[in-house]
């Protein structure tokens, strides 16, 4: 089966690009959801995402144990993970250090090449913009990005989403 990575800004059509691949591969389909409502506007976020579905998927919550959750899913089913931008934010809340956030993508990544189906990650791009004035901000950046190549590099099909069309990436060369 295939890792497909999805990455592109915010707004970009990165979801709605993986629920229209998902629905094409025919397979019974997972999502996978990383967001947390801690806030009404995240609220009406989460639920307009869950509009774009169609009700007979499958969803798992999963804001934190990302590996976990994943690794208790049936074999032979389209899975989207959306998105990996959240729950490195989440993880960062959580207090996980850097080392940690890597370790939890590289298990992420290795499930994800090993899945028996398809699976389609979502991850915003944040490296291309200005570099953040505050230390946070950059950690994140830096983590995010980090957290996109380990698990782009593992990726059979690697997309970059602009305004819901798709550019896809070469690999890297060593």
């Amino acid at each position: 089966m295939s890792l497909t990575f999805l990455t592109g800004g915010a707004r970009s059509g990165k979801s709605s690009v993986a629920v229209r691949r998902a629905e094409r591969l025919g397979a019974p389909v997972v999502f996978v959801a990383t967001g947390q409502a801690g806030d009404a506007e995240m609220a009406d976020r989460i639920a307009r995402h869950q509009a774009e579905r169609p009700a007979a998927w499958t969803t798992v919550e999963a804001p934190v144990a990302l590996a976990e959750a994943l690794a208790g899913i049936e074999p032979g089913r389209t899975v989207i993970v959306d998105c990996l931008s959240l729950w490195v934010s989440n993880l960062m809340g959580e207090g996980v250090d850097e080392a940690g956030t890597l370790r939890e993508a590289e298990e992420v990544g290795r499930w994800a090449t090993a899945y028996p189906g398809d699976v389609v990650v979502v991850t915003n791009e944040v490296g291309s913009g200005i570099v953040p004035m505050h230390p946070v901000s950059r950690d994140y950046r830096d983590r995010l990005g980090r957290v996109n190549a380990i698990v782009a590099g593992r990726a059979d099909l690697a997309q970059l989403v602009v305004a819901g069309r798709t550019l896809t990436l070469d690999e890297m060369e060593d």
